[in-house]
């Protein structure tokens, strides 16, 4: 059966031992855990409570991490938010060793300016890769970076870039987001998938609309296409549900988020199991 999971950040203004609660109530099989749900985030990152939250929670074992990236940019022309950026990254894959976590997702930051990407930050990018490729050697958690929207600053951006950077750096997994690369078009979405199949561990399953991202996917005829399509991939890999809650018109409560996240399962079920 295929693991589905839920991001954290969905259920984000609760506890975390109620997220947890609420995932397992909701159907899933697996967590993304953002290290920044701010009940963790907030509270000086006790990780020894949420070891103990996650082995109460077994059925969602074991547990995906998200990289802290708020306010974050690896690749900042500003040395020193590149370099506390850098080590955030590095502490998260400390952490998700620690919590016995199968897969950690990193975002491969931006150019500072809203311009067209240039070899400094290339080379930006390249010391963060080898900054974090040094902590990632000898862990058994996957360390899977994460394909961006389209836009001139982004560096990760295109499935051509994506098998770049995955040929060059052989110990990195992928985290195909749906959204991103739906935002482009669906022939992008698929060209990821023909490129990058064997190195992806993750799916952020979501769909984007005119002017809003991560939407529900049930019924939608795209996500419907990807699906089938890693489907004849033989994907094995994990499910992650990325919905924003902000794209409702008022405010979910738990059992509203619940039923939510159930109806995605059933859909991705339907199709895939």
């Amino acid at each position: 059966m295929v693991r589905i999971a839920t991001s954290s950040m969905f259920f984000h203004e609760y506890t975390c031992s109620e997220i947890f609660d609420f995932t397992e109530s909701a159907g899933c099989n697996a967590i993304e855990f953002w290290l920044e749900t701010p009940d963790f985030w907030l509270h000086g990152l006790p990780v020894h409570e949420l070891t103990k939250i996650i082995a109460e929670h077994p059925t969602l074992c074991p547990v995906n991490i998200h990289s802290p990236v708020m306010d974050l940019n690896p690749c900042s022309i500003n040395p020193d938010v590149a370099d506390i950026s850098i080590m955030h990254t590095v502490r998260a894959v400390e952490i998700a060793e620690s919590l016995n976590a199968s897969v950690i997702t990193i975002h491969p930051g931006r150019r500072t300016a809203k311009r067209k990407v240039s070899e400094r930050d290339y080379e930006r990018f390249n010391r963060y890769t080898e900054a974090v490729r040094k902590v990632a050697m000898d862990k058994t958690v996957q360390v899977s970076i994460e394909n961006m929207e389209k836009n001139v600053n982004s560096l990760l951006c295109t499935p051509e870039r994506a098998r770049e950077i995955l040929d060059r750096e052989e110990w990195l997994s992928f985290t195909f987001d749906t959204a991103h690369a739906l935002k482009e078009s669906i022939n992008d979405a698929i060209r990821y998938i023909d490129l990058c199949h064997e190195r992806i561990v993750n799916v952020h399953l979501s769909a984007p609309g005119k002017n809003r991202m991560h939407l529900p996917v049930s019924g939608n005829r795209d996500i419907g296409r990807i699906l089938e399509c890693l489907k004849s991939y033989e994907y094995k890999g994990c499910f992650t549900l990325e919905i924003e809650d902000m794209n409702y018109n008022h405010r979910l409560n738990p059992d509203e988020k619940i039923t939510i996240i159930k109806k995605e399962i059933s859909y991705i079920r339907k199709i895939f199991d």
